[in-house]
């Protein structure tokens, strides 16, 4: 066996552990937890016999060769940090809703062990610390859904046992709604649509995902909000009804629009926003003690809206994220 703390892991599975599920032998092989495990295996970097391990109940024989790529030894916990500055949209007794600035992680990882979300909270909510034992990790306590780096918007973070109960059970229900503004390359002709395609790990890169037919269930709606003309983009109003990761730049990219600046799935404008131009907009969600519907909105930061012409800046700036009524036909600007 080869390997060291972040680097790459590479085995022979012995006799001893014939038959073993993939995510115990590792687990066995590597020092690391169970959650680390299921982590590295989520994010494709575990194979078996060159071959993504998609499962982590996958026996495996002996014999099997069991790599594990970008391989970290696991922080013991995230400890508060009260130079990260967290802004919170909505303070309640069992939840938070904060609003997420582009560039800041959510909680630690490999290659980002301190500067999260994470630190920020525990810093200003201690008692957020006391989830750490409820299933959600000792590094991801009260976090009930994530934002990729690169996206700036609203999150949902539980305070007490009852709120992570509730937000979890509503989101497996999906009964959390999430709306976001994006902008994408072209020009969309329809003026609404559902992208339903099954997301999956790429074959190609163990960091992206594709849609695959093997993948999971994935459906996300956009109504179209703007045409503009002079940036050849089009502003989308995007709701999800599942959460797979990545799974905005995902569809949008197979649909030949991928979200503007989106290195990963797009391209690079020159002048262009310096990360996706994504943005959670809006959250609904009950209230976990009262069941009140709580509505949370949050406007296009100023890193996205620069880079709209000023017409179409200031008739985002009114405009009402997640409204029923879809009659207004988008404007040329």
């Amino acid at each position: 066996m080869t390997g060291a703390p972040g680097g790459r892991l590479e085995a022979v599975i012995p006799p001893s552990l014939d038959g073993q599920r993939c995510d115990r032998a590792l687990a066995l092989l590597s020092g690391l937890s169970r959650s680390a495990v299921a982590d590295l295996i989520a994010a494709g970097r575990v194979l078996v016999d060159g071959e993504v391990c998609r499962r982590a109940s996958r026996a495996l024989r002996a014999g099997d060769v069991l790599v594990a790529e970008e391989l970290a030894s696991e922080p013991a916990g995230v400890g508060a940090e009260p130079a990260v500055a967290v802004r919170v949209a909505r303070e309640a007794r069992d939840y938070l809703v904060v609003d997420k600035p582009a560039g800041l992680v959510v909680h630690p990882g490999a290659g980002n062990r301190s500067g999260t979300l994470v630190a920020g909270l525990l810093a200003r909510y201690p008692e957020i610390g006391d989830l750490r034992e409820t299933g959600a990790g000792a590094v991801r306590p009260g976090i009930v859904h994530r934002l990729d780096k690169g996206t700036s918007g609203l999150l949902l973070v539980a305070r007490t046992r009852l709120g992570l109960a509730s937000l979890r059970d509503q989101m497996a229900q999906r009964a959390i709604h999430r709306t976001y503004l994006g902008a994408v390359d072209g020009v969309v002709l329809e003026e609404r649509g559902v992208i339903d395609a099954p997301i999956g790990r790429s074959p190609r890169s163990p960091l992206k995902m594709a849609v695959r037919p093997e993948g999971r269930p994935a459906a996300t709606t956009y109504v179209v909000v703007e045409h503009v003309a002079q940036r050849d983009a089009t502003i989308l109003e995007l709701t999800l009804s599942t959460g797979r990761t990545h799974q905005i730049r995902v569809h949008l990219a197979a649909i030949g629009h991928p979200i503007v600046s989106d290195d990963r799935y797009g391209r690079v404008r020159p002048g262009g926003p310096t990360r996706p131009f994504l943005h959670a907009a809006r959250l609904r969600f009950a209230d976990p003690e009262t069941g009140e519907t709580i509505v949370v909105t949050s406007p296009l930061p100023a890193d996205l809206s620069d880079w709209l012409p000023t017409q179409v800046a200031e008739r985002l700036s009114g405009y009402v994220v997640g409204r029923d009524d879809r009659a207004v036909p988008p404007q040329e600007g």
